[in-house]
């Protein structure tokens, strides 16, 4: 019921600011922060050139005004990101010695609505005049800052689409590409080989310990390179009611279905109120003994709490049904009535045309074509009303085509007016034609439900003072036990359970499950703070999280216990393939596999692009050794993806030869598209970046 429903929401205020960021190239959004609290002169530095703090703060803090929402350690990181990518950028621009005229970055500006689109800046045919554009300036010294600022951003935006344009242009695809693609496509092999799988041998008989982990990550440092981290362990005791709690609060719902008898010291009398099921005012009742106030809104049984749908659905008018339990409330019900048709059910076929709003609009047409469309339509469908959903199927321009049309259920003013009204002022199976600013529907009303209008006191279950005391004192005596004692036995005793390590960064927000708790993270990373320290931390509206910080990790790889999954299997099959190539003795492929328990398999009309061998899966290098043989020879133990095979040649077919490989080279430089994106990320991998964030206080 909406009454029960809307327990949970919160009042929001919402600021919009209106701004904007023509360097769109590398953010797509504007960022936000706190504040920052820290004697430190730089926030970073990339490549030598530093980033000083108070630059940062100020756009930090700049953009903090656009009311986004995001949080301070978030804001913060993305203008880190931004700041590093200008940086590398700039220095690139500055290499290539590109230099931007008046009429780029005057197409630039113009580009941005506030700008281009700006009235003040129009001539009388709604076209940019520059001579406007500039005499307004000239006139209106005291916004020069405003345009001098946008020519900055503009003057870096025009550089990047230089330089991607040259990047684009610098990517050629060559006619030996071609060939070579479509020689991976087409030259075709067939051979024989002996597979010993690695789930032959069990995992359990193969150990891989950190240090192999961490020697193999510095082997692929740049795969595995990380900022400095921590691993964090915890135990949450919530701040939730007791039984006794809920005890209580169903009692207090119980005693007010019946009233209750109270002494008047005014008239030295007793009084005796009214109860929920007798009271003659049942919103007051309500607002005065409930925890959510009264909703008039009338609601449909689907919407009904499931468990009591039916019983509340059926409540005779003046009726009382409870006490029930609904998320982490106690509540009772009354109903206040019955309506028809509360909500509804309809399908359309909406017919756009040029000018409409309609992003799916299947064919270009007039709004008088649409309409002539929309009016032969609404014939067949009279004509055949079961052609309706075919008809939406193949002619509707709204999503809801894929649904037949189907819409679901709505209530009243969800919809457009003349949409709304058409559908609640009809009855089921109603078909007709109405126009809104989207074109013309064809709409048919497919079912229409009735709505109950409960009056309902819905009280919280939440921790009484006593619980949230005897909750406090076990988080409080848990943190000073543990501080040096062994963590997990402490809890243990007391009958608490440690949560898995969390593997965090410096500027981290999010803890785990928990959600974002920057203040465990900026914990971890304080200087002071060492392996071993416990320390409590009170959540709003969950409990206490009595941490322990359990590992520091600064040498800049990934924690292992977080590369851990990814990377033992990589290793567990090296050692497998050991074990399983000092079995492969023999000079035929029989011999091998009789060694190995396996017998020998044929794989025919592969390809370098179609290396599937069926039922393993993916092998490359094992096609590709099978490429690189004669005809009739063995290979050496190859180690795949799934095992290590030997392979023989059978034959290898060559495809026959083209004049031309034109088709190919284009479908390469289809998939080159896109090259031109991954240079900031390049960029990053080779820059000597300096981050000093964590250093300040968000």
């Amino acid at each position: 019921m909406a009454v029960l429903q809307k327990i949970r929401q919160r009042s929001l205020l919402l600021i919009l600011v209106i701004g904007f960021c023509l360097l769109a190239f590398i953010i797509g959004d504007i960022f936000n922060s706190g504040g920052f609290s820290s004697t430190s002169k730089d926030v970073g530095s990339i490549d030598g050139k530093d980033i000083s703090f108070e630059d940062f703060r100020v756009k930090v803090s700049n953009v903090e005004k656009s009311g986004q929402g995001i949080t301070a350690t978030a804001a913060a990181n993305r203008v880190w990101e931004q700041e590093v990518s200008i940086a590398l950028l700039t220095s690139e621009f500055d290499k290539l010695g590109l230099r931007v005229g008046e009429k780029h970055l005057l197409e630039v500006l113009k580009a941005d609505q506030n700008i281009g689109g700006n009235p003040l800046f129009l001539n009388s045919a709604g076209v940019f005049d520059v001579v406007k554009f500039k005499e307004y300036f000239k006139a209106n010294p005291a916004q020069a800052q405003f345009l001098k600022d946008r020519e900055k951003d503009a003057d870096l935006n025009a550089k990047y689409q230089m330089y991607t344009t040259l990047i684009k242009a610098a990517v050629y695809t060559t006619e030996s590409e071609g060939k070579l693609k479509y020689e991976m496509e087409a030259n075709k092999v067939n051979f024989a080989y002996v597979a010993g799988l690695y789930s032959t041998i069990k995992d359990s008989e193969v150990k891989v310990t950190d240090a192999e982990i961490v020697d193999f990550m510095k082997k692929n440092e740049k795969k595995y390179k990380a900022d400095e981290s921590r691993e964090v362990e915890y135990v949450l005791i919530e701040d939730k009611a007791s039984a006794a709690d809920e005890t209580e609060v169903k009692s207090k719902i119980n005693a007010l279905l019946t009233g209750s008898v109270v002494y008047n010291q005014a008239t030295g009398k007793n009084d005796t109120l009214p109860g929920f099921r007798t009271t003659t005012n049942t919103v007051e009742f309500v607002n005065s003994n409930s925890d959510v106030p009264y909703d008039s809104t009338y609601i449909a049984k689907k919407d009904l709490p499931a468990v009591d749908a039916d019983k509340l659905f059926n409540l005779a008018p003046g009726a009382v049904y409870g006490p029930y339990m609904f998320g982490k409330y106690y509540c009772i019900s009354k109903s206040m009535g019955m309506k028809s048709g509360v909500n509804a059910k309809a399908s359309h076929i909406l017919i756009g045309y040029e000018g409409t709003q309609v992003p799916n609009q299947k064919e270009k047409r007039t709004k008088e074509q649409a309409k002539a469309k929309a009016e032969s339509i609404l014939a067949q469908v009279n004509a055949n009303p079961d052609s309706f959903m075919m008809l939406a199927f193949t002619s509707s321009d709204d999503s809801s085509a894929q649904q037949g049309g189907d819409l679901g259920y709505f209530g009243p003013n969800q919809m457009v007016k003349p949409f709304n009204d058409f559908v609640f002022n009809n009855g089921i199976g109603k078909v007709g034609l109405v126009e809104t600013d989207f074109g013309f529907h064809i709409i048919k009303i497919t079912d229409k439900q009735d709505g109950i209008r409960l009056a309902t006191v819905a009280q919280k279950i939440e921790a009484s003072e006593a619980t949230s005391d005897k909750i406090f004192t076990q988080a409080t005596k848990l943190e000073m036990d543990a501080a040096d004692k062994d963590f997990n036995k402490v809890a243990k005793d007391m009958g608490l359970k440690v949560a898995p390590a969390v593997s965090v960064k410096g500027m981290d927000e999010n803890f785990g499950t928990l959600g974002n708790q920057r203040t465990i993270v900026r914990w971890a990373f304080e200087d002071g703070v060492k392996v071993g320290a416990v320390k409590r931390f009170e959540v709003a509206n969950v409990g206490h999280v009595i941490a322990k910080l359990k590992s520091i990790d600064d040498s800049g790889l990934v924690a292992v216990s977080v590369v851990r999954p990814y990377v033992e299997p990589i290793l567990k099959n090296k050692k497998k393939a050991e074990l399983i190539k000092a079995k492969m003795s023999g000079s035929s492929l029989e011999a091998i596999g009789k060694a190995v328990g396996a017998t020998v398999q044929q794989a025919t009309g592969l390809t370098m692009e179609n290396t599937m061998l069926p039922g393993v899966g993916q092998e490359p290098k094992v096609v590709g050794n099978a490429f690189a043989l004669a005809a009739n020879k063995l290979s050496a133990p190859i180690e795949g993806n799934t095992g290590v095979y030997v392979v023989k040649n059978m034959s290898t077919v060559k495809a026959p030869v083209l004049k031309s490989h034109a088709a190919y080279v284009t479908k390469l430089k289809a998939q080159t598209a896109s090259d031109a994106n991954r240079v900031v990320p390049a960029l990053k991998a080779n820059a000597k970046i300096e981050d000093n964030r964590k250093d300040f206080n968000y």
